[in-house]
């Protein structure tokens, strides 16, 4: 029955990652796609009666946050429309910005006044394809189509081949403009750079809207308009305007399979886009968007759709101030509490026996307690945190701060109150189902609280929109295999595996379920940990025939699921399926150097510096002489095989995931503080110094102490 139950199980998880939500784009097609980009456009520049035109497109058609990245860490107006015009993440001057960006000033040749050259195009193809891990190729847009109209230096850059060639330039829209949108199927309207603040942004807004509504006027029939925020204008990154309207396009939110987050699309999702809704095939491999779709439950008033307490901007801005400052404050926490708890651990190993010396304080031990399990709190309070409209408040750091000692401290008194705490597991097992069930609970309800959360992700960055992040990730992984470690204590020892398979296919499931954690190399990371815990959670070490047990159950899932994903058309594939793909045609490369990149990157993290302290505390537990680690591994080996599991699952999701040490951090901050305390708790008990009656000292007694006790002769044996 343990066996039958176990592949049950993988099946379940197998199962689970397979099945996709359908994705769909617009049936309805348009003749000409007219894309009215302007830099720095943002959607609290919108005003109805400042900006008519806008607003009234906003209000008639589909509407979305756009997270304008790029290939740069600044994305620039050269930069955005680049992008725009690759369909890949691309860069136009690789050096580094500080403070507002460089003009757009591209260098704009027009020798027979129909179309334009661009002679730095050459340069800036060859650049992107030597120095860039994305595969972008400028101008992959413009060489999918017949022609392309460009109007304005940003659509000129936009617009040009890889070669440098505009078919169709103008440098400003002309005064009747009437028949330009109709010379080609794809045309590209530069409407200015936004930028600055006050009266002079609003005025560079009022004459965008101007120039739009010109655009509005002449636009052919069976037209779709794409309005979109190109670019940022300086290093504080924001998200921007991204509008659809036309045929198919009326109404909802835009999204993407890229995002896979209602309202939120990418900068690289036009150009497939534009391409899809005249019929056109997209370039084999070089775009890295996806096009957008459209979903219902947008309101009908358009500024509580994007403005007050629906701002996502606002609220992304918020975060990315406030985040390094979380996890910097909670690193050092967590390190003063390990110097801290470093001491007692020795005084609490030398003191055991009757004899020895004065053990710790037990009011100051008790303290140490409730800071460790306040430590383990910290980011699941975190989490919750977010549910509540801080980022609102004149001091959102202030107030983030204060909500989230609030949630430690009521969460951290109903662990230290309850009537089980004294047992040696109970808060473990209470802290790591808390962080379980936060992040599970925040999957299972769309992922809100890690969107642009503080221990989330942010949109502005672009790494993820949906689902679970390295963050929740690995909190979740930590909490759901401590608890599968602490349950399988309960149960005699042929079950052990499997409960922890139970409890970890069902992390599986919601890891790797595109409906819920939407990361399918973050399941098979945990698919690996699952079964590392599961075959040493009955006791004993991962010899070579559980490690190939282990080996085999997880790659039948990695590759069942593998199989299925390569199934699925193009567009639907997952991660795997398109690296997979990739790998088959010998174009993987790009992928594989965008993770190494990413990972380094990651490097410099806060959570770097929590995971490197957690793992030296663990080691300073299990290997000095006064860790009492491995005596909690010999009481508990299923703990053994949890911690085992977890630190698996989450070096394999930071390998392959680009994360680095940002998973296993996430886990160490969890994890390490509560097996800290329970380390604590086993050496306090081993070093009762009550002495039975009738009896002798026990090894670790007086010896420890230094000093002869008279029954024992030289030797230090028992003289009987």
């Amino acid at each position: 029955m343990p066996y039958v139950l176990v592949v049950l199980a993988a099946l379940a998880s197998l199962a689970g990652l397979a099945v996709r939500p359908a994705t769909g784009v617009p049936g309805d097609t348009a003749d000409y796609v007219i894309v009215a980009g302007a830099a720095g456009l943002r959607w609290d520049d919108l005003d109805p009666q400042r900006t008519p035109a806008l607003w009234q497109e906003a209000t008639r058609g589909s509407i979305g946050w756009l997270s304008v990245r790029s290939a740069h860490h600044a994305t620039c107006p050269a930069d955005g429309w680049l992008t725009l015009g690759a369909g890949n993440y691309a860069v136009w001057d690789a050096r580094r910005v500080s403070g507002r960006c460089p003009p757009l000033a591209p260098v704009v040749e027009q020798p027979d006044g129909i179309g334009a050259n661009l002679p730095e195009m050459a340069r800036i193809v060859r650049a992107n394809a030597d120095n860039q891990p994305y595969g972008a190729v400028p101008g992959a847009l413009s060489e999918s189509v017949r022609c392309t109209v460009a109007v304005g230096p940003g659509a000129a850059v936009a617009a040009a081949r890889p070669y440098g060639r505009v078919d169709r330039y103008a440098a400003a829209l002309p005064d009747d403009p009437q028949g330009l949108f109709t010379q080609c199927p794809l045309s590209l309207v530069d409407l200015g750079t936004i930028n600055g603040g006050g009266t002079a942004r609003q005025a560079q807004v009022a004459l965008a809207d101007a120039t739009l509504a010109r655009v509005l006027a002449a636009r052919p029939q069976r037209s779709l308009v794409v309005v979109a925020g190109v670019s940022d204008t300086d290093t504080s990154s924001r998200l921007h305007v991204a509008i659809a309207e036309g045929p198919g396009w009326q109404g909802g939110w835009l999204t993407s399979a890229g995002t896979g987050r209602d309202g939120y699309l990418q900068l690289v999702d036009l150009a497939p886009t534009v391409l899809t809704t005249i019929g056109r095939p997209a370039p084999e491999g070089l775009f890295s968007g996806r096009t957008a779709s459209i979903v219902a439950g947008r309101p009908a008033d358009l500024a509580g759709s994007v403005l007050g307490e629906h701002d996502a901007d606002r609220r992304a801005s918020a975060q990315r101030g406030i985040a390094g400052m979380f996890f910097t404050g909670l690193a050092a926490v967590q390190v003063a509490l390990f110097l801290l708890v470093v001491p007692l651990m020795i005084r609490a190993r030398r003191h055991a026996g009757p004899t020895g010396p004065a053990s710790a304080p037990r009011l100051m031990v008790r303290a140490v307690e409730v800071l460790l399990i306040a430590a383990a709190l910290a980011i699941p309070a975190a989490l919750l945190t977010d549910a509540l409209p801080w980022w609102r408040t004149g001091r959102p750091g202030i107030v983030f701060a204060l909500l989230t000692l609030a949630l430690v401290a009521a969460g951290t008194a109903a662990v230290r109150l309850t009537a089980r705490y004294p047992r040696t597991l109970w808060p473990m097992g209470v802290i790591a189902a808390a962080a379980a069930t936060v992040v599970g609970a925040d999957l299972l309800t769309g992922a809100r609280l890690q969107l642009n959360g503080v221990a989330g992700y942010s949109a502005v960055e672009g790494a993820r929109y949906s689902g679970v992040g390295s963050v929740g990730l690995g909190v979740f992984v930590a909490g759901a295999l401590l608890v599968a470690g602490c349950a399988a204590q309960w149960v005699r020892r042929p079950w052990r595996p499997v409960v922890v398979v139970l409890v970890g296919g069902f992390a599986v499931i919601m890891v790797g379920s595109p409906y819920l954690g939407a990361d399918p190399v973050g399941a098979i990371a945990v698919t690996a940990g699952v079964c590392v815990a599961a075959a040493i959670s009955a006791g004993g070490w991962l010899t070579f025939p559980r490690f190939a047990w282990a080996t085999v159950a997880g790659l039948a899932v990695t590759i069942g699921f593998a199989v299925l994903d390569l199934r699925r058309p193009p567009l639907e594939q997952g991660s795997v399926g398109r690296f997979l793909t990739a790998l088959g045609e010998g174009t993987a490369g790009p992928a594989i150097q965008r993770a190494a990149a990413a990972s380094g990157l990651a490097l410099d993290s806060p959570l770097t510096f929590l995971a490197v302290a957690g793992a030296l505390m663990l080691a300073f537990s299990q290997f000095s002489p006064w860790g009492g680690l491995n005596r909690v591994f010999g009481l508990h080996p299923a703990l053994r095989a949890a911690l085992a599991g977890t630190t698996v699952a989450v070096v394999l999701a930071g390998i392959f995931g680009g994360a680095a040490f940002a998973v296993a951090g996430a886990a160490a901050a969890v994890a390490v503080p509560v097996m800290v305390l329970t380390t604590m708790r086993v050496l306090e008990h081993a070093a009762d110094r009550t002495r039975p009656e009738g009896e002798t000292d026990g090894p670790g007694g007086p010896g420890l102490s230094g000093r002869r006790h008279p029954a024992t002769d030289n030797s230090g044996a028992a003289v009987r």
